[in-house]
């Protein structure tokens, strides 16, 4: 048992048949919280120090730490269930996957910092902080988060028992075609 087995366990009934259903969308999204507050953690540390004429940089060394994280996070808990790929082909999906989803994080933000030009000295710090985290952290994060939960149940983790049992059917029901 987890903790969030422990908190679905005290939901009302009907909340808790959600979550029960919803119990690996659950653990992604404290997953995707936990590496939310690394990723933008180390990127405004590197862009009002060491990267701060380089946000698009920045973002892409926060996005890569943060996605480290979420893939043994991710395999360790979320998906701990599922698979059933060798680990080396699991995480070069995963990475892969993951690779897509930094891009999606980091466009809205060049979009908002050279297309829109919304850096210093052009606006204020505070709007230019504004616009970088609607930008990366809330349009970006909500890009990347809808793709990647659909492609790592899809390919990176796919639910092996599901496939088996679905292959099974379709045997049954060719050799009782073929016995018809």
């Amino acid at each position: 048992m987890s903790f969030v087995d422990d908190v679905v366990n005290v939901l009302p009934h009907p909340l808790r048949e959600i979550a029960y259903r919803h119990h690996e969308l659950i653990k992604f999204a404290i997953v995707g919280a936990t590496t939310f507050v690394i990723d933008s953690g180390i990127f405004y540390a590197l862009k009002w120090t060491v990267l701060d004429t380089k946000p698009v940089t920045a973002k892409i060394i926060s996005g890569v730490i943060a996605v480290i994280a979420s893939y043994i996070l991710n395999r360790e808990w979320s998906f701990k269930n599922r698979g059933g790929r060798e680990r080396h082909h699991e995480a070069l999906l995963f990475f892969g996957v993951s690779g897509v989803g930094v891009v999606l994080a980091f466009l809205p933000l060049w979009v908002s910092s050279y297309v829109f030009d919304l850096r210093q000295p052009d606006v204020s710090f505070t709007v230019e902080n504004i616009a970088d985290f609607i930008s990366a952290f809330i349009i970006g994060n909500l890009l990347q988060m809808a793709f990647r939960f659909w492609a790592m149940r899809r390919w990176v983790f796919p639910d092996e028992m599901k496939e088996i049992v679905e292959e099974f059917e379709e045997l049954l029901e060719e050799e009782q075609l073929g016995h018809s």
